[in-house]
């Protein structure tokens, strides 16, 4: 169930962008709304998981996958629209593919991102990337980034106020992806090691 609410996170997340390209206020509300479900579900898809007892590996690997398909389709076609830099989406698919690498080399130890077996061994590192807080947090500024930027260009939106929260919640959830990349990549180090 857990993997089935994780698959369709992307595939409403496909919808959203075909949604914005139409550039109507009716589609941008629709997508807006959308939206709330692509980002609730990331959360439920966990709690699913953790609640009947469906974790696995595939069930991490998938949440991550969904995770980087979702917040790259975003930042993308918010670049393509021409509503953000291009140097969000360059920042966070560099980090991205920066620690998807290394968290496969981890995985192939039979380590996960995140859970019991994480390779994140250090506390501030766990702290970092793998708790409640950094995760939320993260995950929230990214959530109100997609929404007040999709909302901040309805036609009718003549004040800038919700598009300027949007675009602060854009820079600091780029901030927090960079952040919680740093100790991926420092404790990946003994992947490295010969043994």
């Amino acid at each position: 169930m857990a993997n089935i609410i994780t698959l369709s996170r992307i595939f409403l997340a496909f919808i959203v962008v075909a949604l914005l390209f139409l550039k109507t206020d009716t589609a941008t509300l629709t997508a807006v709304i959308l939206t709330v479900f692509v980002m609730w579900f990331d959360g439920l898809d966990g709690y699913i998981a953790r609640k009947f007892n469906e974790t696995s590996k595939l069930g991490a690997v998938l949440d991550i996958m969904g995770d980087r398909i979702v917040e790259n389709v975003f930042w993308i076609t918010f670049c393509a629209l021409g509503w953000i830099n291009v140097a969000i989406p360059i920042i966070v698919l560099t980090r991205g593919i920066i620690t998807d690498s290394l968290r496969s080399l981890a995985l192939a130890q039979g380590y996960t991102a995140f859970g019991e077996k994480t390779m994140m061994q250090g506390k501030i590192a766990k702290f970092i990337v793998a708790s409640n807080f950094s995760r939320f947090t993260y995950a929230l500024c990214k959530a109100v980034a997609f929404l007040f930027i999709s909302l901040g260009h309805l036609k009718f939106n003549y004040d800038h106020t919700i598009l300027s929260i949007g675009l602060i919640c854009a820079y600091i959830a780029v901030t927090f992806c960079v952040l919680r990349g740093i100790p991926v990549v420092i404790e990946s180090k003994r992947f490295f090691e010969e043994k």
